[in-house]
């Protein structure tokens, strides 16, 4: 089995492994100035998807381009946040050079989709796969390959323990090569429940005060996981972006969240924000949480609230996921000042970060691959800023881990 790394190798973005040059792994975009996509022309027989972000899926429709038409498999969730993101592209960016694809693409995409279910074995480009719930949002799995000599198991982007929008994989399946995310490896999170009551306990605050929190938040995932916490502890809140529609279509998937019920009444807690008649103005005055996109502070209604209650020292922002070098989110953090829809304005708000992440941390990532190192597997760390360091670690551990480079090809199995 070979396999060549076209992304996401060495770094956070553009996820993308292709085996024997047949069956394809993911296929993402980094989104910047400029995007970065997979290396290198690839014309797949097959592939597959490990989950619906935007570094995982978000190329994928350029490759039902021309005459391509491979199958794409992918469970229910991912399918349809795929599809959700790539019209998003379009929207922001079609007919550009940031978006390689086009609406006809897009419907090509729905043509050769082959949805599967946790734990269901099929086939494809010649090869056994299986998926198994990864515990990062609905819909997101570890991918088993299996050529009949040699088990190779995707891990995707992963948690180990449990949030309110979905339980923590517990999934090891046997496996003689492990490439595995490394996202958060030299970090431990701080427990979840005592990050939810700091978060609470702060909203609950500066509505009381009788200001406004506005919560930037990532549409996948991250939106409705607040909405959760926010609905458990029942702060008045409204949602915007595209987070929207993303609450509404994962209530159409019960089998992979947590709770169906608990999301049910959630989206009957949160006020649904459409826009019209100036609503986004007089609801900055309302004491409520405002969970909206974008989650870094680059785009969507965000451009809306932050001006509006920036100048209230009463008022607050709660960033809630990393926020990546460079970007208005980070910025803000860091000066108290950020470029927001183009112009530059300082923040009398309070500002606060919250680490509400889906990723597995340290002690996650090592506990989970605790049974490989023991068994001998061979580890393949990528998906992160400190790869070859977490290699390095492993390695002391296993004897054999390593940080393959992006474009880099390896022969694995006799």
């Amino acid at each position: 089995m070979d396999v060549q790394f076209l992304g996401g190798a060495r770094e956070v973005g553009r996820s993308a492994v292709l085996i024997d040059d047949r069956l394809l792994i993911d296929y993402g975009m980094q989104a910047g100035t400029p995007p970065q996509f997979p290396v290198g022309d690839v014309d797949p027989d097959a592939v597959v998807a490990s989950h619906g972000h935007l570094d995982h899926v978000g190329a994928i429709p350029a490759l039902v381009s021309d005459d391509g038409r491979p199958p794409i498999h992918w469970t229910p969730p991912t399918r349809e946040l795929a599809l959700t993101l790539a019209r998003d592209t379009l929207k922001l960016h079609g007919g550009t050079f940031r978006c390689p694809f086009t609406e006809i693409d897009v419907e090509r995409v729905t043509q050769a989709s082959r949805t599967h279910g946790y734990r269901e074995p099929f086939e494809a480009a010649g090869y056994e796969i299986t998926f198994y719930n990864a515990g990062h949002i609905p819909g997101s799995a570890h991918v088993l390959v299996d050529d009949g000599e040699t088990r190779l198991l995707y891990t995707g982007d992963f948690h180990t323990d449990d949030q309110r929008l979905v339980a923590g994989t517990t999934a090891r399946p046997d496996a003689d090569v492990v490439i595995c995310e490394s996202t958060y490896s030299d970090v431990s999170h701080a427990n979840r429940a005592d990050v939810e009551d700091r978060f609470i306990r702060s909203v609950e605050t500066t509505l009381w005060e009788g200001g406004t929190v506005v919560v930037p938040a990532f549409a996948i995932g991250r939106t409705q996981e607040l909405l959760l916490v926010c609905a458990a502890h029942d702060v008045p809140c409204y949602v915007d972006g595209m987070g929207k529609g993303v609450t509404e279509m994962l209530r159409h998937h019960p089998a992979f969240v947590r709770d169906a019920e608990a999301l049910r009444r959630t989206t009957s807690h949160a006020r649904f924000v459409t826009g019209r008649d100036g609503q986004r103005t007089r609801i900055t005055d309302q004491r409520a949480a405002i969970v909206t996109t974008s989650g870094m502070l680059s785009g969507g209604p965000a451009m809306t609230y932050i001006p509006e209650i920036r100048s209230n020292p009463v008022n607050k922002i709660t960033m809630t996921g990393y926020q990546v070098e460079g970007t208005p989110g980070r910025e803000l953090l860091e000066t108290g000042s950020a470029e927001i829809d183009g112009r530059m304005m300082p923040v009398s708000a309070q500002l606060e970060q919250y680490d509400f992440s889906a990723h597995a941390d340290r002690e996650g990532l090592r506990s989970f691959l605790e049974p490989y190192v023991e068994s001998g597997s061979r580890i393949l760390v990528v998906h992160g800023d400190r790869c070859r360091a977490f290699a390095d670690a492993l390695s002391t551990a296993s004897g054999d881990a390593s940080a393959p480079a992006v474009g880099e090809t390896l022969h694995l199995g006799s």
